[in-house]
């Protein structure tokens, strides 16, 4: 049933939610980031604002087999179309394992089906006329889902279902060229091999990358990707090298990359695959955009197809930030507070150096891409993220030189005019220091490091902030800088190994982690430290390169108490980050004693060679060396033999 909006003067608008959605969840209800949460805190967040009143009420319909196959695999419709039924309950975990950052429960199917039949229904309305444009607020996301493959959250991917519609079934709608935009902070990689051979879609990708150790972890979002055969050029990816990029960067790549192209593109419908998790304040993301520099992205593309844009909901893990950039976008759609002006503002020197290199890798396609940016505007930057905050992402610590919501008009006034009267909430403060804090500040566990961190300094880099001789970057430090109150030394009956090629903190060469098996043929060393929960928090956001400015830990007094059951029982927190799996190793003095790892199936990948090993580098296996004979454990020779022995295999 559509039900209208009141005004018939203003642009149509359709509006897509459906609360069966919801019925996608863990297992056990256990916490993640992908939790039905997200779009309920959406829609609240509308009702609120009187949005639902002003557009075109849609529902949610579940998608027809046929459609999905134009992008997937009979075997992948199948997995999806079945997991959630009986026969699969005493199997649905272990297939979800095998995955990439995946979960499966009995809602699994039905909402699978509605976020792709939704992304269906959305761009048939506005391809066809019936609309101006419209907003799908689904899930689980798509974007990342191949045509063989659940990953990243993503079970079906539904911006790619959605195009493939219009282009292969809808012949009558007029769509021959169609543009999709990913601005989710990780790459599209499944939306990307959909259509990578294919020139009626321009895929436009802008994400997190950090050259391959951002998700997904791999090289197909670098720029030099940029299609095959007929779609050669009509693949499109920025990378960003580093976190914290904001909304003067994305306005530059807007102005710089993709809006000179997709004029030339000319397309006859956009597609955003929207995701908002490089949005100021995400537990993953690690950027900046604010709800006022969605808004700007979102207006500047209304002058490409007609003002034709379909909007699908992606990620974004900060519930706050999600729900305030998707109204400030759907305020933008109804043209009630129209942006002024464009902006040519200051971004990171890095973002500049993409920018650059992007340019002139696709210049062969794009003449418009061929001539160079002038000087004057590429010396216009802020300064280096580095120097910004000590760390990664903190936003509470961030008052010089970086673009949040309250000072961007300041910053950029001699270059855009500001959104005054879109009342979108842009200027609130994202309030993520919540209670949790206090609360975990009185709980404490033993952190036992098997790695740099074994060496008292190197630890007290994530509590008080700073960097270690070799470290090739500052830490910020967690919020409560209390150091620890004790410190000791246990050995367990477990195995490290190296792993990565190169990290961020130290450069090149394999960093250490732990296969959390019981294996009393190994004997491992680890450096005990009496923390409190919230600070082994800060020291997770940290190591997985998150922002400390959330509104919830990731790993809680309830996840504590769940995952220490058993010793070597693990949890993971931190989907795809590199030490997003939390261990428990049993208890000292009754306080828990946890530490952090990879995933299991990144243990598997290592095992098979699909992630490298690799020894570390004279100034990382110094630090470990250091910190096991200051320690106490180990002579200089035997510290020496221990890492030589741990490198040679997992």
């Amino acid at each position: 049933m559509e039900r209208e909006s009141g005004n018939s003067d203003q642009r149509r608008v359709g509006l897509l939610y459906d609360e069966k959605m919801c019925k996608h969840h863990t297992p056990d209800d256990d916490y993640h980031p992908e939790s039905p949460n997200r779009i309920t805190a959406i829609w609240n967040k509308l009702q609120t604002a009187g949005i639902p009143q002003r557009c075109v009420i849609l529902d949610a319909k579940e998608a027809e087999d046929k459609h999905i196959l134009l992008v997937h695999s009979k075997n992948h419709v199948k997995l999806i179309k079945n997991i959630s039924s009986k026969q699969f309950d005493s199997r649905r975990h272990k297939m979800a394992a095998k995955l990439n950052s995946i979960y499966f429960n009995e809602g699994s199917t039905e909402a699978a089906y509605l976020a792709a039949g939704s992304a269906v229904e959305v761009v048939k309305r506005v391809a066809s006329g019936e609309l101006n444009s419209a907003v799908a607020i689904v899930r689980p996301p798509g974007h990342h889902a191949e045509q063989n493959e659940a990953m990243g959250f993503c079970l079906f991917n539904n911006v790619a279902i959605a195009a493939r519609y219009l282009l292969d079934e809808k012949p009558e709608l007029g769509v021959k060229k169609i543009l999709i935009v990913d601005w989710d902070v990780h790459h599209g990689n499944g939306t990307q091999k959909m259509f990578w051979n294919d020139s009626r879609v321009l895929f436009f990708s802008v994400h997190r990358h950090e050259f391959g150790n951002f998700y997904p972890s791999n090289d197909d979002g670098f720029y030099t990707m940029i299609g095959e055969g007929a779609g050669a050029g009509y693949n499109i990816n920025v990378p960003w090298e580093n976190g914290r990029c904001g909304d003067a960067d994305y306005f530059a790549v807007w102005d710089h990359i993709l809006l000179p192209v997709a004029k030339e593109f000319n397309p006859d419908i956009i597609i955003v695959s929207a995701g908002f998790d490089a949005a100021v304040g995400d537990p993953l993301g690690g950027c900046r955009v604010t709800p006022f520099g969605y808004s700007v992205l979102l207006k500047k593309l209304m002058n490409l197809a007609e003002g034709k844009i379909v909007l699908i909901l992606e990620g974004g893990y900060n519930l706050d930030s999600i729900a305030k950039s998707m109204r400030a976008c759907l305020e933008v759609l109804l043209e009630d507070k129209p942006v002024i002006g464009s902006s040519e503002a200051y971004p990171f020197e890095s973002t500049w150096r993409v920018i650059q290199a992007v340019r002139q890798e696709l210049s062969p396609f794009w003449p418009t891409l061929a001539c160079e940016l002038p000087q004057k505007l590429i010396s216009q930057m802020a300064p280096p993220p580095h120097t910004l905050i000590l760390s990664s992402d903190s936003e509470a610590e961030d008052d010089k030189g970086a673009i949040n919501s309250e000072n961007l008009g300041e910053l950029l006034e001699d270059v855009i005019k500001p959104l005054t009267n879109l009342k979108i909430d842009a200027d609130e403060e994202i309030d993520a220091s919540s209670s949790w804090r206090s609360e975990l500040s009185n709980v404490h566990i033993w952190y036992a490091s098997y790695g740099s961190n074994m060496l008292k300094a190197r630890l007290y880099c994530y509590i008080a902030g700073g960097q270690v001789e070799g470290m090739q970057k500052n830490c910020s430090g967690s919020k409560n800088r209390t150091l620890p109150a004790e410190i000791l030394w246990k050995t367990f009956p477990c195995h490290i190994f190296f792993g990565r090629d190169s990290s961020h903190s130290w450069g090149l060469g394999g960093v250490a982690f732990l296969n959390p098996e019981k294996n009393f043929q190994h004997n491992t060393f680890m450096c005990l430290y009496k923390i409190s929960l919230e600070q082994f928090n800060d020291i997770l956001f940290q190591e997985n390169g998150l922002s400390l400015n959330v509104g919830s830990p990731l790993f809680d007094v309830t996840t504590l108490n769940a995952v220490s059951d058993n010793e070597f029982n693990s949890l993971e927190v931190v989907k795809g980050g590199w030490y997003g799996n939390v261990v428990y190793l049993g208890k000292e003095q009754d306080i828990p004693i946890i530490t952090m790892t990879c995933s299991l199936i990144d243990i598997e990948h290592f095992k098979s060679g699909k992630l490298p090993l690799h020894a570390p580098n004279e100034a990382y296996a110094n630090t470990l060396i250091k910190g096991l004979v200051e320690g106490e454990q180990l002579s200089e020779v035997e510290a020496v033999a221990y890492i030589e022995g741990a490198a040679k295999s997992l």
